[in-house]
């Protein structure tokens, strides 16, 4: 998955965000969220060092604010930021490029997920069709074969939502967020392969 941030680039982002005015750290955090389109939300490990060093550079400020540190940007800071107002200009540039691949991998993924399931469902459908027929069974012999089949699909769905579960909680924890569109592409997904299931039961 390709960095949101390049080396450096996150270091002026941030005293770019509190040139636009005092805040603090989980107020940057959800900024850095909202302006990448959920795609990234970095830890309170990623930001406070960085905001440490900022401090020691004589860049930006913290102040106490009842149970919350507020960081501002000094006199200094806002000089580099104009400085390097060019560079802001590009960090943008590529923020957006990297937002757009993260979303695009993610939708990927999730694509794949679901045609794997549709196949593995019609699969499962046409060696039913094509099974040879047999002497009608006893309801006892139904049943069992019918449970043992129970078994076979809800042990498939729960791979898949594991399998689904930890491509997402990677995602995350490697600092990203998912876009509310690839969500809303996984849900939708779901519950088209849900009717399929639905009529292929009714059919038969």
């Amino acid at each position: 998955m390709p960095p949101v941030f390049s080396h450096g680039d996150l270091r002026l982002y941030l005293l770019n965000l509190l040139d636009e005015g005092p805040r603090h750290g989980y107020d940057i955090m959800q900024a850095l969220s909202d302006r990448t389109g959920g795609t990234y939300t970095p830890s309170a490990g990623t930001i406070y060092p960085r905001l440490a060093k900022l401090e020691e550079e004589g860049l930006v400020t913290k102040r106490i604010d009842g149970r919350k540190t507020v960081y501002e940007i000094t006199e200094r800071g806002r000089a580099e930021v104009a400085a390097r107002s060019g560079e802001l200009e590009g960090i943008q540039a590529d923020l957006a490029d990297s937002v757009r691949l993260i979303a695009d991998e993610v939708r990927g993924s999730m694509r794949e997920a679901m045609k794997s399931l549709r196949a593995d469902l019609a699969a499962a459908a046409r060696a039913e069709r094509d099974a040879p027929p047999q002497t009608e069974p006893t309801p006892d012999d139904a049943r069992t074969r019918a449970r043992e089949q129970l078994r076979r699909a809800e042990a498939g769905v729960n791979e898949f939502r594991a399998q689904v579960r930890t491509d997402l909680r990677t995602h995350v924890a490697r600092g990203g967020e998912l876009a509310a569109d690839a969500v809303d592409a996984l849900i939708d997904r779901l519950d088209a392969a849900a009717r399929e299931l639905s009529r292929s039961l009714r059919d038969r």
